[in-house]
């Protein structure tokens, strides 16, 4: 009996071996486990490495090797973290004093604890999958790993995205890149921690599937009850001769030009004229299954969709060229049939539309957070740990590079439109500024300065631009530094494309197919490859020829994505920028925008390392910041609702980790009832309701612009400058100058949260839920942010509003901006919002410098600045200064003068200043204005309060 119980205990031994693996390894840096595999895509090895106290990778692969090739986003780590290795039962732990990452030794699974033993986060169980893919010779895999997420999380980050999302838990994502959509693979828990997912294939977060067709979700019936297909009327418009066509749909899947002939939409009936139609698919769906289906729809022109009789996608409009998508969710029940009806007016020759869904999937998986990537060496993942939100983007920030600061003169305001068209134009805009008293620090000129036939030689058309030089001395004259734009696009006919084509630095594919551009009778060209060393430096190089010369201040880096040719499907754009020569595109293809801004950032600084770099982009990706490159949000539309999309757009950008972001204040593709209203104005001098409308929406738009990284407005006609939007006088023109002042008065609070995303790693625009996390009622507040620690904007995003809903969160008071009064936190109030008025309050405790009113950022130094103190809380708040221009603070020389409040005994102290560098005012005076609960102050500039003469010793001020 008892050798039986033996022999049972041996083999219950062998048994637990077995399925505890190989044992595994310790590194220096780390440990590697080894899985026993059943299957050939089972996981064989996971690496676990520390990369700091609170930053753990991981990496799996099936293989018998990790893959050697280095990680585009991750910078070198120079420091060494000590870690202990612990390894008990199943169990083996890397130990650091922060945190411990605590891998099975049967299945290879990780997860987090804090030192105390806390667990912050899970891989699921039998979450992490591989499968095999082959392109173009080079194998790789498919790849997904999920992990346990609590009913309490939140999500943010993914980069900025256009459905108006904001807390992604429960939601899905894809991650490519493309106008206004920018994919980055990093987010951030209300738990306070992160994932960094370490790939550059197409990426999906939450459900891995692609959206599938109508039809294979549904069953379908057309209008008459006949199953199959739904009923598509195509109507053509009055003036045309066309007849109207019915005809049975088996899908609504009109999303891209057809790969072998760009003149056609895939599915669309051909010869039908859809400028001035209108259309109309419609008919009834039946579920197969019960449960909630999440729909995306694809739309270009005016959209609406209703179901059940619901109208649950109001009217919503992107211009013919530059579609977006928009997503929804439906409880529907199985064999249920209900009405669809979808009404869409094309708005163009040649536009876009779709509706795909995804079948329902219990509430429990999609809650989990998931990843999937299409091509990838293996699993390649960074847990980055906090104390706060803040934290976790610092230790991403440690990873993948500083935030440079931005030159003092990108703070300003940015004038843009598409486009100046001549040397006169551009110079009379700014001329224009300065004859109004409008401050302005920055011009921009976009593209087509270049001859018509020449994208990418980097000469201007003498034509237009006869003097470049001194087009761009003369802007400098003006005090305002110019931003010009540059492609990576070049037509096959300029040298330059022949200087990379020799080196084989061209992608072929638009060539090869002679893919013609919209300018003039077409022209062929292509975009080169960025993931080549020696392109970047080419690329560089023949920027430093022709333009850095100059005298430009600013790079404007447009279709970034790579953009080679619109509205094309996902496998022919990868067509067109591949194959790379990292690999093929369907591995390396959102992160172009990395390589693209690394080029200019390396190359100017290594032609003038003095010189601040700005670089402005329309994509991006993991470590843009450390390339000194903030990013805009893309080709949006003048909409109500492109507006409001843009807050929170830029709050889960600005989560992703790279601080500074900026947009098309206005929205770039206008509307043609606006374009219609510009005109009648222009002709008759009357504002028609379009107008008065169009007029708003800036004013709107400019509010918010305001309390954004960068203040900019750019867009198609009509033009943006202030004056031409409204004339002076109108409460749109009277409120734009106002914002545009008061952004400059804010210089040294703005300046100095420049400074912090550098030595703190700060995020200047951020989500509510970044400051106040412990209340929950902030988790899902997409339309109202902190700029900085004091300020919370509440921008108007309604026609005709002049109240909103604002939550107050808990944990401190409030003060209205403009009025001083107090209100409490935790509470939601409907506040007044007046068209020239933006609702704006101040955080209990905060304190604010501003300086003197200026025409430009270093118009005059800030020898007086007034320090708006907030009662009621003891705060603090330190103003950060250097040259502006340069990278001396690199090397110490800048200065900081911190501020702390006591509230209790109502005292202010301005410490002692640290630091110096040339230039710094060696005194100065501070006027220093309290506002409290019984002593209502409102903002204003020119208050009278308590002086203090300043000369860099601590001094003590009683404000009670």
């Amino acid at each position: 009996m008892k050798l039986k119980n033996t022999s049972v205990c041996l083999l219950a031994g062998w048994m637990l071996m077995a399925c505890s693996g190989g044992g595994y390894e310790k590194t220096s840096n780390g440990i590697i486990v080894n899985v026993e595999q059943q299957q050939p895509t089972d996981v064989r090895k996971v690496k676990v490495e520390v990369m700091g106290e609170k930053l753990i990778h991981v990496s799996a692969t099936p293989e018998k090797n990790f893959s050697k090739a280095e990680s585009l986003i991750i910078v070198p780590q120079k420091d060494k973290t000590d870690f202990s290795v612990e390894e008990s039962g199943d169990a083996v732990s890397v130990k650091t004093s922060e945190v411990c990452a605590i891998v099975s030794k049967a299945t290879g699974e990780v997860r987090f604890t804090d030192a105390s033993g806390n667990l912050i986060l899970a891989e699921d169980e039998k979450g992490r999958s591989f499968k095999p893919i082959e392109v173009q010779g080079p194998k790789a895999y498919t790849v997904r790993q999920v992990f346990q997420s609590p009913d309490d999380e939140a999500f943010y980050g993914l980069g900025q995205h256009q459905a108006d999302e904001f807390n992604y838990k429960g939601k899905n994502e894809e991650l490519f890149q493309y106008n206004t959509k920018v994919s980055v693979p990093f987010i951030v828990s209300n738990k306070n921690y992160g994932i960094l997912w370490d790939s550059y294939s197409l990426c999906r977060f939450g459900d891995p599937r692609d959206y599938a067709q109508l039809s294979t979700v549904f069953k379908l019936y057309d209008k008459e009850g006949k199953e199959g297909a739904l009923t598509g009327t195509y109507v053509p418009s009055q003036k045309s001769t066309a007849e109207t066509l019915v005809r049975r749909e088996d899908s609504v899947y009109f999303e891209h030009l057809k790969s072998e002939d760009l003149s056609k939409v895939v599915n669309l009936p051909e010869g039908f004229p859809f400028m001035g139609s209108q259309v109309t698919y419609e008919g009834e769906i039946e579920p197969m299954e019960s449960g909630r289906f999440r729909f995306i729809l694809y739309y270009a022109g005016y959209m609406k969709v209703y179901i059940d009789g619901e109208l649950v996608v109001p009217e919503r409009w992107r211009t013919a060229w530059n579609p977006n998508s928009y997503k929804f969710a439906v409880d529907l029940k199985a064999g249920k049939r209900v009405p669809l009806k979808i009404e869409w007016i094309p708005d163009g020759y040649v536009s876009y539309c779709g509706l795909r869904a995804l079948s329902p999937v219990s509430a429990e998986e999609q809650n989990k957070q998931s990843w999937w990537g299409e091509m990838q060496n293996e699993i390649d993942y960074y847990f980055v740990y906090g104390e706060d939100m803040d934290e976790v983007i610092s230790g991403y920030r440690a990873l993948t590079g500083k935030s440079q600061i931005m030159p003092k003169w990108a703070m300003g305001y940015w004038q843009s439109r598409e486009r100046y068209k001549t040397q006169e134009e551009i110079l009379d805009a700014l001329k224009e500024f300065r004859k109004r008293q409008i401050p302005i620090d920055n011009i921009v000129l976009d593209w087509s300065y270049w001859p018509e036939n020449a994208w990418g030689s980097h000469e201007f058309d003498k034509a237009r631009f006869p003097d470049p030089k001194g087009m761009v001395d003369s802007i400098h004259a003006l005090n305002a530094k110019m931003m010009i734009s540059v492609w990576p696009k070049f037509y096959m006919t300029t040298e330059h494309y022949k200087e990379f084509d020799e080196k084989g630095w061209m992608y072929q594919q638009a060539v090869k197919d002679s893919i013609r551009d919209w300018i003039g009778p077409g022209y062929i060209g292509s975009f080169y490859d960025a993931y080549a060393e020696g392109a970047r430096k080419l690329f560089w190089k023949q920027m430093e020829d022709h333009l850095y010369p100059l005298g430009i201040d600013a790079w404007w880096m447009d279709a970034s994505e790579p953009n080679v040719r619109d509205c094309t499907d996902l496998a022919y754009r990868k067509a067109l920028c591949g194959p790379t020569a990292l690999g093929p595109s369907d591995q390396y293809f959102n992160a172009y925008a990395l390589m693209n801004a690394e080029a200019i950032y390396d190359g100017q600084r290594a032609v003038d390392n003095d010189k601040r770099v700005f670089l402005l982009t329309r994509s991006g990706f993991a470590g843009l910041q450390r390339y000194s490159t903030a990013t805009w949000s893309g080709d949006i539309a003048t909409r109500w609702e492109d507006m409001k999309a843009q807050i929170s757009a830029g709050l889960n950008f600005a989560v992703s980790g790279i601080p500074y972001w900026t947009m098309d204040i206005g929205g770039f593709c206008v509307e043609k009832r606006y374009e219609d209203g510009q005109k009648e104005f222009n002709k008759t001098g009357k504002e028609n309701a379009d107008y008065k409308e169009w007029r708003e929406l800036n004013t709107r738009w400019y509010q918010f612009g305001a309390f954004c990284p960068l203040f900019r407005a750019h867009g198609q006609y009509p033009f943006r400058e202030v004056w031409n939007i409204a004339p002076e006088g109108h409460p749109a023109y009277s409120s734009i100058v106002y914002y545009t002042k008061l952004r400059y008065t804010m210089m040294p609070y703005i300046y100095s949260l420049a400074g912090m995303t550098y030595f703190d790693d700060y995020t200047i625009m951020r989500p509510l839920v970044m400051d106040f996390t412990a209340d929950t009622k902030v988790n899902n507040i997409s339309d109202q942010f902190m700029f900085g620690p004091a300020l919370m904007a509440a921008p108007v995003y309604e026609y005709g509003a002049r109240t909103r809903e604002v939550y107050f969160p808990a944990t401190c008071g409030w003060y209205d901006f403009y009025t001083g009064k107090y209100m409490a936190g935790g509470q939601q109030l409907k506040v007044d919002a007046p068209y020239e008025r933006m609702p704006l309050y101040v955080r209990e405790g905060a304190i604010v410098p501003y300086g003197p009113e200026m025409q430009y950022s270093d118009e005059k130094p800030a020898e007086e600045i007034t320090l708006y103190v907030y009662a009621g809380k003891d705060g603090e708040f330190t103003l950060y200064e250097d040259e502006g221009v340069n990278y001396n603070y690199e090397k110490g020389q800048y200065a900081t003068i911190p501020f702390t409040y006591n509230d209790a005994e109502g005292t202010l102290t301005i410490g002692d200043r640290a630091g110096e560098f040339p230039g710094m005012l060696k005194e100065r005076t501070f006027n220093v204005v309290k506002v409290s609960k019984d002593k209502p102050q409102p903002f204003d500039a020119k208050a009278k309060g308590v002086t203090v003469k300043y000369d860099g010793k601590q001094q003590s001020v009683s404000i009670s």
